[in-house]
């Protein structure tokens, strides 16, 4: 060809990029963020159990505002049927965890 500038040069030929591979069927693909997200909701799950567990039956469950500001209150406040019931959403909380424990399995490689 000559580089005359009558004769327009044609277009260079388009290089299309081929597609990356199709996961398979039925296989989600896991990044790291799901794996770390999974992690810190567990820990999240263990600690929050923990405390619902434990503080209502310490001596800092009566030192707070709400039981010093209605004093008619008090006597709900105290009662241990109030404190089982936040003890039991910490049980609760602890069953999340195991049960997101067991589905940990979800980020393994299966490998056929």
């Amino acid at each position: 060809m000559s580089l005359d500038p009558q004769i327009p040069l044609p277009p260079p030929p388009l290089t299309v990029a081929s597609p990356p591979p199709p996961a398979p069927i039925g296989q989600p693909q896991y990044r790291w963020y799901h794996k770390l997200s999974a992690l810190i909701f567990i820990l999240f799950c263990i600690e929050l159990g923990a405390f619902l567990l434990i503080f209502p039956w310490t001596d800092y469950w009566d030192q707070n505002m709400f039981s010093s500001v209605a004093t008619a209150w008090n006597r709900v406040w105290d009662n241990a049927y109030l404190r089982g019931a936040v003890s039991g959403m910490g049980v609760v909380n602890f069953y999340i965890a195991f049960l997101e424990i067991i589905r940990l399995r979800r980020f393994a490689r299966r490998e056929d």
